[in-house]
C-alpha cells in the first residue's frame, strides 16, 4: 500500500502542466513562455548576464559587405525560424504554430530606427523573446540589422537605385534577360 502511494506521487509530477521551448503561454501578459533573465543572473561559469535595457546600444559599425554577409549568417540562425528567409514573418517554426511576428517589409518597421531593431534583438518585444543570450556580440546584432536593412530594401528598392542595364519588363517573357545599356550618343557628332 505504502509503495501504490509513492508510484501515484511519481505520476502526478511527470503529468504536470508546462509549455514547449517558444509555445505562446497564456499565463503572461506578453504570451510568451519564454521569459526574460532578471538581474542578478549568473551563468554556470559565474559571469554576471549584461542587461542592455538601462544601458544604450554601443555605436554601430561601418556598412561592408563582410558585415551583411555576417549578418546573413546569424540571420539565418536566429531569425529566419520565425522570420523567414526574405522577412515576411513566415519561418518554419510560424508554419508550425507559433504566433506570426509582423513582417519587416511594413511601412512602420521600414521607417523605425536602426536602434530599434537592435533594441528589439536584444531585448526582444511582445512574444519575441530578447536574444542577448544567442547573438551576445554586440557587432553580430549591428549586423542582423545590417541585413535587415538589406532585405526591407530588396523589396522596397526605388526603381531609381537601379542601374539602367538590368532595367527589364517583367510583364513580357523575352524580356526576362537584362536589356543591354544603350550606346550613348552624346558626343557622336
Amino acid at each position: 500500500m505504502l509503495v501504490s502511494a509513492g508510484c501515484d506521487y511519481q505520476v502526478n509530477m511527470a503529468k504536470q502542466p508546462r509549455t514547449r521551448t517558444l509555445q505562446a503561454c497564456p499565463v503572461f501578459p506578453d504570451g510568451a513562455s519564454a521569459r526574460p533573465l532578471v538581474e542578478g543572473v549568473v551563468n554556470t561559469e559565474g559571469e554576471m548576464f549584461s542587461f542592455s535595457v538601462t544601458s544604450p546600444p554601443p555605436p554601430q559599425p561601418p556598412l561592408t559587405m563582410a558585415l551583411l554577409q555576417r549578418g546573413q549568417q546569424v540571420f539565418n540562425v536566429s531569425c529566419k525560424p520565425c522570420h523567414g528567409a526574405a522577412g515576411y514573418g513566415d519561418g518554419m517554426v510560424v508554419q508550425r504554430g507559433y504566433p506570426r511576428p509582423p513582417s519587416y517589409h511594413t511601412a512602420r518597421l521600414r521607417d523605425k530606427p536602426d536602434d530599434y531593431i537592435f533594441q528589439v534583438i536584444t531585448d526582444g518585444l511582445g512574444k519575441m523573446p530578447p536574444y542577448l543570450d544567442q547573438v551576445p556580440s554586440a557587432p553580430d546584432r549591428w549586423a542582423v540589422v545590417a541585413y535587415v536593412r538589406a532585405l526591407q530594401l530588396s523589396q522596397h528598392a526605388p526603381v531609381g537605385i537601379v542601374s539602367p542595364s538590368i532595367h527589364f519588363d517583367a510583364r513580357r517573357e523575352e524580356d526576362v534577360a537584362p536589356i543591354a545599356p544603350q550606346a550613348s550618343t552624346e558626343g557622336a557628332h
